[in-house]
C-alpha cells in the first residue's frame, strides 16, 4: 500500500498554533509518499528512497536515533505501540517531493503519510485528529522539536480549493474556499534551510510562555496571547523588550487571521494580500525570525505590479516566500526575482507554483 500526504503553505497565522491561536493553511500539490507492508517478526526495516539509506530496529527498541529522517517515522511508531496496536512488524519505504528546509513542512508530511498508513496497515480505527496528534507528538519526542499542530491538521485535513480556518486551542475548524480569481500563489525558495530544531524556534516558544505569565499576573483569565490584546499585552509586558515584541506579533497576527477570513469570504485579495505582508513585517521585525534572503524577496515581490502581498513562510530563518501574484504578472515576477536573487547571493532561485489539494489519502492499494 502506498500512502500520499501533501506539504501545506499557511497563507496567515505564523507562530500562533503553540500559542493557541488562528492559523489559515492549505495543503499543497506536493507530497511525501511512504510504501508500507506486514512483517510476521517484530521488526521495523526502512528505507529512505532518496538518500539511499537504511535503517531495522525492534518495536521493543523503538528510540529516537542520529539518522534524522528515521525518527519521524519511529516517532509515530511509538505512539501506535504506546496504545498497543503494534503487535507485530513492518516495511516502509519513504520518498518526497517536498524540497526540505523550505518550510512547506516535509517532516510533517512524512509524519502524517505513516501515521496513516500504520492505521490502514493495522486496521486501527484512529481517526484524523489523533492521526494529527501522533505526527505531532513523533515532532516533540523524537525530533525535538515544540511545534504546534497546525503543519500535522492541514496535512491531513487538507481540501482542494480551499483553507482551512483552524482554532489551535478547541480544534474547531472550517473550510473556507479560496477562489483566486486571476491570481496565483507563487512560492520562492531562498535556498537557505532551516531547522526547527535549533534553539530560536523553542526560544520563540518560551518567550511567548514568559509573556503569558506576566499577563496573567493582572488578568488570571488569560491562559495563552490567543486570549490577550494588544492593550494587555502592552500594559503588562512592556518593560521586557523582547518578550513584548513577541506577544504583541502573536495578538495582532491573531487578529490579521480573522480580518483575513473577512477578505476571503468577500473576494477582496488585494486586502488579504496587503495582510500578508503586514506579517512579513511582524516576523522580520516583531518575531524576528526572518533573514536577509526572504527580506529581500519580499521587499523585491512588493515593489513589482502585479503582486497584491508577500511575506515569508514558515518557522523562519530560510526557507519559502509566499506571493500573491496577478496571473498575468506571474512570469515578470518570476524572471525578475531570479534575476536579482543571483545577483545578490550568487543563488539560482527555486519558484513553484502551488494549488490546493486535498490531504493524506491512500494512493495505491497493494
Amino acid at each position: 500500500m502506498v500512502v500520499r500526504s501533501p506539504g501545506r503553505i499557511n497563507l496567515l497565522g505564523e507562530h500562533t498554533d503553540y500559542n493557541q491561536g488562528f492559523v489559515l493553511p492549505a495543503a499543497i500539490d506536493k507530497y511525501a509518499y511512504v510504501a508500507i507492508g506486514p512483517r510476521t517478526d517484530n521488526r521495523i526495516s526502512l528505507l529512505a528512497v532518496d538518500l539511499n539509506e537504511n535503517f531495522e530496529t525492534s518495536i521493543s527498541d523503538i528510540a529516537p536515533v542520529s539518522q534524522t529522517w528515521c525518527n519521524y517515522i519511529l516517532g509515530v511508531a511509538s505512539q501506535f505501540a504506546r496504545c498497543g496496536l503494534l503487535d507485530k512488524g513492518f516495511n516502509l519505504a519513504v520518498s518526497s517531493e517536498i524540497p526540505a528546509g523550505a518550510g512547506l513542512s516535509s517532516s510533517a508530511a512524512i509524519s502524517c503519510a505513516t501515521a496513516f498508513a500504520l492505521n490502514e496497515l493495522l486496521h486501527g480505527g484512529i481517526d484524523r485528529l489523533e492521526l494529527a496528534k501522533f505526527a505531532q507528538a513523533a515532532e516533540h519526542s523524537f525530533a525535538g522539536v515544540q511545534c504546534g499542530i497546525m503543519d500535522q491538521f492541514a496535512s491531513l485535513f487538507g481540501k482542494k480549493d480551499a483553507v482551512i480556518h483552524l482554532d489551535c486551542r478547541s480544534m474547531d475548524y472550517r473550510y473556507i474556499p479560496l477562489k483566486l480569481n486571476g491570481y496565483e500563489l507563487l512560492l520562492f525558495n531562498s535556498g537557505v534551510k532551516h531547522s526547527l530544531a535549533s534553539t530560536a524556534y523553542n526560544d520563540r516558544r518560551r518567550e511567548c510562555e514568559e509573556g503569558v505569565r506576566l499577563i496573567a499576573r493582572c488578568y488570571p483569565e488569560v491562559k495563552s496571547l490567543r486570549d490577550a490584546t494588544p492593550a494587555q499585552v502592552d500594559e503588562c509586558v512592556s518593560g521586557y523588550e523582547i518578550v513584548h515584541r513577541r506577544c504583541r506579533y502573536v495578538v495582532e497576527e491573531n487578529i490579521r487571521v480573522l480580518l483575513a477570513c473577512d477578505d476571503l469570504q468577500t473576494g477582496n485579495l488585494r486586502a488579504f494580500g496587503q495582510r500578508m505582508t503586514q506579517t512579513h513585517i511582524g516576523l522580520q521585525h516583531q518575531y524576528e525570525v526572518s533573514c536577509r534572503e526572504t527580506d529581500f524577496l519580499v521587499a523585491k515581490a512588493i515593489s513589482t505590479e502585479g503582486v497584491a502581498g508577500a511575506r515569508m513562510m514558515g518557522g523562519g530563518f530560510g526557507g519559502c516566500t509566499l506571493n500573491l501574484v496577478q496571473a498575468n504578472a506571474a512570469e515578470r515576477l518570476i524572471d525578475k526575482l531570479k534575476s536579482e536573487y543571483a545577483r545578490f547571493t550568487g543563488k539560482d532561485l527555486a519558484c513553484y507554483r502551488v494549488s490546493t489539494v486535498n490531504g493524506t489519502e491512500v494512493a495505491q492499494k497493494t
